[in-house]
């Protein structure tokens, strides 16, 4: 599947820009829309990802990937969500007398301060070694709204990107009904590496989603399994609390996960992640100690 368009928050020059990546590098598009829409955070909030995609057709680029820094691609969005336990093998290593789906989603909440963009390091802490990857689509709202209906759901997504859901293992047991603790130490977990505009239903319908580490298939799905679609999460997420633009949800990782190896497989210094799916592209990170 063909990739339509690829937007990127990135630094470069010593400032925060964003801009369209092609084959031959990156057309910097701050120059002109920086005074309108500061970061590309901004952009997804005016509703205008086409404008500033349109704009960048024929330009040379201004800045090879390699000089620059990517940067997550919403910055500070309002929620950032996660579903948890959203395809079949996923729910059944959880041993809780059942491997049928739950009536609903298990969610979290995380910090954008716990994410890093594509190309960085995620950073283990000293305090536990057990750092792990899940691999999984993410959508960003663009349109806004309450009680979304699932037919009219995807009318509210503005855009795809990729997340490694970085996890501190230990830390999400230390209490009985929360992962707060694991799934928030900075910089864990990684989202990227830009936003590829949403303008059909079968970017998403069913898509491959593979995570390798080290270049070894470690997990590997299709989006049509997961047990909570994306029209279904919009509908259910928006029940309770108002979406705004710029929203991000990051809908849920296949099995395969470091922790579910006997023994377990933790990431470590050196170690190359890649977070791949169909139309969307490849989030690349590396691990490094704090």
């Amino acid at each position: 599947m063909d990739i339509p368009a690829k937007v990127a928050a990135f630094r470069a020059g010593g400032q925060d820009r964003y801009g369209l990546v092609t084959d031959t590098g990156i057309i910097d598009l701050t120059p002109e829309f920086g005074a309108r829409f500061p970061t590309l955070q901004a952009v997804i909030e005016a509703g205008a990802l086409e404008e500033v995609i349109a704009a960048a057709t024929g330009r040379a680029p201004t800045w090879r990937e390699e000089d620059v820094a990517f940067l997550i691609p919403i910055a500070r969005p309002e929620k950032l969500i996660c579903i948890g336990v959203n395809f079949p093998d996923r729910n059944a290593e959880y041993k809780d007398g059942t491997t049928d789906a739950k009536a609903y989603p298990s969610m979290f909440i995380r910090f954008p301060r716990s994410f890093t963009g594509h190309g960085q390091s995620l950073i283990r802490p000293p305090e536990s070694e057990q750092l792990d990857y899940e691999g999984e689509v993410t959508i960003v709202i663009g349109k806004g709204g309450r009680r979304i209906a699932r037919e009219n759901a995807y009318d509210h997504i503005a855009a795809l990107t990729l997340c490694n859901e970085g996890t501190i293992r230990d830390w999400v047991r230390h209490a009985k009904f929360n992962v707060t603790q694991g799934k928030n130490w900075d910089q864990t977990g990684a989202i990227g590496p830009w936003l590829v505009p949403f303008r059909s239903p079968e970017q998403l319908d069913d898509i491959e989603l593979t995570t390798r580490v080290n270049g070894e298939v470690r997990q590997n799905d299709r989006t049509g399994r997961m047990m909570y679609d994306f029209r279904y999460i919009i509908n259910y997420v928006s029940t309770f609390t108002t979406l705004v633009p710029g929203d991000v949800i990051v809908c849920g990782t296949p099995t395969g996960a470091g922790a579910r190896f006997d023994p377990p497989i933790w990431l470590k210094p050196g170690d190359v992640i890649e977070v791949e799916a169909e139309g969307i592209g490849i989030l690349r990170n590396t691990v490094a100690d704090e």
